[in-house]
């Protein structure tokens, strides 16, 4: 799945009760986020830059909260009551390859767009990977035309690595993606 989008939700939430709620916190996944999380995956503007297809059942979105890998977290950022972002972060179960994170999906609802979310995630989840996890290197997948997200992910200390070229279909039309990483150690 790829990783970011920055993009709206349902409408019943703005920012400027983002903006009251003065803070984001962000916290691991709970059953009962669910809902919250599927109006943000499901919203077609988020799903533009996702790996998904449209009309994915409510069931789906649970299962994955509910039955989340070992290995595999799932944070959302809360503002103003509501669940306004979320962040997926695994790493690989092969032993020489514990090291390595995957970052994604990532994805903001366009209410909540500009106002830190995407910041926060990241933050949470490189402090995770680093501090907690001890993982080497952070992954992910990007649209090679979502400027918003390649932006954020170079501020957290990500760069392309490559472009796979025609690698995601999106809105009807082969899209390339960038491969970024982030490695906090010198690599011999």
């Amino acid at each position: 799945m790829l990783s970011m989008a920055i993009s709206s939700s349902t409408g019943v939430f703005d920012a400027k009760t983002l903006a009251a709620a003065s803070a984001i916190s962000v916290r691991h996944a709970e059953p009962a986020d669910s809902d919250g999380l599927h109006a943000i995956f499901t919203d077609p503007d988020v799903l533009n830059w996702l790996l998904e297809v449209p009309y994915l059942p409510a069931a789906y979105t649970r299962k994955q909260v509910e039955d989340a890998a070992s290995g595999r977290h799932m944070l959302v950022a809360c503002g103003g009551g509501r669940i306004v972002g979320a962040l997926g972060l695994g790493s690989y179960p092969a032993p020489r390859l514990r090291h390595v994170g995957r970052v994604g999906p990532i994805a903001v609802s366009r209410a909540a767009q500009g106002l830190g979310v995407g910041s926060a995630l990241m933050r949470a989840a490189v402090d995770l990977a680093d501090n907690w996890l001890n993982l080497v290197r952070l992954e992910l997948m990007v649209f090679a035309s979502n400027e918003a997200a390649i932006s954020l992910y170079r501020k957290h200390g990500f760069e392309v690595e490559g472009t796979a070229r025609a690698f995601g279909f999106q809105a009807g039309h082969y899209a390339d993606v960038h491969t970024m990483a982030r490695v906090r150690i010198p690599v011999r």
